[in-house]
Parts: structure tokens; C-alpha cells; sequence
């Protein structure tokens, strides 16, 4: 098999570039860091990479709102792109800021919406918020979460709640099986209802940890997987000796790879 090549692409902030390609390199890919100036230069560097990955970090150090500013760069400079990775057979994944990337673009809904059917939101405590959480895969409809049903990550972020814009919105994300991967206890026990802090870090609806988009092609969670790739990552790690070879967050990025198989 060919190694897919994965396209990380960076903006002055971003902080998790290299983690993010270490991850999708151990995975087996062949990963490429590159500015997004750079992409608006020349957008066929794009042209021959199977995944796109937003990572995580502070993409122009959220001056205006968290992820909006790359957003809208995106959005007047690289649509076209863009545009290529979603109608095509090619993924996307969005980590921390790069899933509010994500969501400030609006490719996990339909584009002719007047009002998205989610947003990301400021935290319930309001303020930044770093600790490891439980999660809670949907299903294997998520190209990225196939085969796994509980992963343990770290998160920090201020700006994670997902809310939805009303009931109907969030039925029509169950129906098109958007809704990915839940915050949930050590038991794995999540459900409608949201959780207490610190189970559920932020107060997101629903327990929502990441969505996907219709096909389980496009994928953004809040969590970061490239942080647990080892066992001395684990917080536990000094402690806890039956730790697994990787850590669990490789599982997200070898799914990646083994699509293209």
C-alpha cells in the first residue's frame, strides 16, 4: 500500500503542527507541515494529499473568537481547496482549534442553512480548562473512530461547549449520525443528559465531545489524540504498568491511513 499523505496545515499560533504530524507519520503516513500562506500561494500543493488535518493550538491567538480568523482566510482565499476534500474521496480532521476552524467554516452542515445547526461555545466555567477525559464513540460511521469504543485524552480549551440551535437541529444530526464521540465516565456511561464537571469538561450538550459530517469522511473533535501517542503520556504512566505499547490516540490516525488501504 502506498502511504496516503496527510497535509497539516499551520497559521502563526497554531502549536500542535508537529505533534499532530509525528502522530499521522507513526500511523504510517507521509505527513507535510505547511503554512497556510504558503497553501494561498500555490493552493495546488494540496493536490496530492489524500487527509486534512486542521491541528490544534491558537490560530492567530483567537483575537476575534477561538478558530474564526483562519476561518475566514479559508473561506476567501482557499474555498476551492477546500471544496476538493470535501466532495471528494479524501479526509478531514480538525483537532481543538482546528475543529473550531472547522465549525467557524461550516462544512459539517448544509451550506445552504441560514443559521448552523451547531456551534462551539465558551466553556460553562468560563475559562480555559485542561484535564484528561473519557470518550464515548457513536459508531463506526465515523471513519476515524472505527473499531474503538472508549478512548481516554487529554483536552484544554476555553472554547469547547457544543450547542445546538434548537430540537430540530439536533434530531437532524442524530438522523444523519453526526454526532461522534460523547464525553462519558470511566465505565463509559453518557447519554442526552449532560454529565456533572469534570466528566463532561466544558457543558456541552448533549455530552458532545466531536462531530462528523453525513458521510464519516470530515471529522473534528475537541480532545487531542496526537497527545496520547505514547505511554509516558499517559498521566499515569509512572504508576500504572499495563499501559498498552501506543497510547490510544493513535487508533484515530491509523483509521485515517487504513481507509486507503
Amino acid at each position: 500500500m502506498a502511504k496516503p499523505k496527510a497535509l497539516i496545515v499551520r497559521a502563526p499560533g497554531t502549536n500542535c503542527d508537529i505533534e499532530t504530524a509525528y502522530a499521522f507519520e507513526l500511523a504510517g503516513a507521509q505527513a507535510v507541515r505547511v503554512h497556510v500562506n504558503q497553501l494561498i500561494e500555490k493552493p495546488t500543493l494540496a493536490d496530492s494529499f489524500q487527509i486534512l488535518c486542521f491541528p490544534g493550538g491558537f490560530s492567530y491567538g483567537d483575537d476575534i473568537a477561538a478558530g474564526r480568523i483562519a476561518a475566514v482566510q479559508w473561506q476567501t482565499k482557499l474555498a476551492d481547496v477546500l471544496s476538493v476534500f470535501q466532495t471528494q474521496d479524501r479526509l478531514v480532521l480538525g483537532i481543538c482549534n482546528g475543529f473550531q476552524i472547522m465549525m467557524r467554516l461550516g462544512i459539517f452542515f448544509d451550506a445552504d442553512e441560514e443559521t448552523p445547526s451547531a456551534t462551539l461555545t465558551w466553556n460553562t466555567q468560563g475559562r480555559f480548562e485542561t484535564r484528561w477525559v473519557h470518550l464515548k464513540p457513536e459508531s463506526d460511521h465515523c471513519v476515524f473512530l472505527r473499531g474503538i469504543d472508549q478512548i481516554y485524552l487529554p483536552m484544554a480549551h476555553a472554547e469547547g461547549r457544543l450547542l445546538m440551535r434548537d430540537d430540530q437541529a439536533s434530531k437532524e444530526m442524530m438522523a444523519r449520525k453526526q454526532i461522534a464521540v460523547r464525553y462519558c465516565d470511566p465505565n463509559g456511561q453518557t447519554g442526552n443528559e449532560a454529565l456533572e464537571f469534570p466528566v463532561n469538561p466544558n457543558g456541552a450538550q448533549w455530552n458532545i465531545a466531536g462531530i462528523c459530517d453525513p458521510t464519516g469522511r470530515i471529522f473534528g473533535l475537541m480532545p487531542h489524540p496526537e497527545r496520547y501517542l505514547d505511554p509516558t503520556n499517559h498521566p499515569s504512566w509512572t504508576r500504572q504498568s499495563n499501559l498498552p505499547e501506543h497510547g490510544e490516540g493513535l487508533k484515530i490516525f491509523k483509521n485515517a491511513v487504513e481507509y486507503f488501504a
